[in-house]
């Protein structure tokens, strides 16, 4: 099982900024479809999410990139995940992201769910929860997809809250 070996050899996680991860990059297109879906994703593909999320740990970290041959940002990890997971189509902006789908209390939160970091209110960068407060994010320039714990305190510093993501 690729996603258990990945999360078990994992050691401690550099922290990296998180440049470009706000900005719309440059292969998106404006005006995307940025309404969401009637209904929460099932469980079973909330579940499946976070397991793709984990096996992409490693993946090259590439502003505007949105597959594994040629890595992830922030947002382009969401959108191929839950594609691929459920054939959801997220927003492709971290902005856009943070207002879509359900909010949900950090009680309420599963694997599968959203996590959006910021400062003063504003979405700078997202992350899939996996569960046990930690989430898969594709951090900065240089580094690569990795994963992290909500309670780091560069983390907990710059969270804003949590979302559900919704089924097409």
């Amino acid at each position: 099982m690729l996603y258990r070996r990945t999360f078990l050899s994992l050691g401690p996680i550099a922290i990296a900024g998180l440049a470009g991860c706000a900005t719309r990059p440059r292969d998106a297109s404006p005006g995307l479809a940025e309404t969401p879906a009637p209904s929460a994703m099932t469980d079973e593909q909330a579940l499946e999410a976070s397991l793709q999320a984990m096996a992409l740990v490693g993946t090259p970290y590439r502003y505007g990139g949105n597959t594994p041959q040629g890595g992830f940002d922030c947002s382009g990890l969401i959108v191929y995940v839950y594609r691929r997971v459920a054939g959801i189509a997220p927003p492709r902006t971290v902005r856009a992201i943070s207002e879509w789908g359900q909010p949900i209390a950090a009680s309420h939160l599963r694997s599968g769910d959203l996590v959006i970091f910021g400062g003063g209110g504003v979405a700078t960068h997202a992350g899939i929860h996996i569960g046990q407060s930690r989430f898969v994010h594709a951090p900065s320039t240089g580094g690569t997809v990795r994963l992290n714990s909500v309670h780091e305190r560069y983390w907990a510093a710059r969270l804003i809250g949590y979302r559900r993501p919704l089924n097409a």
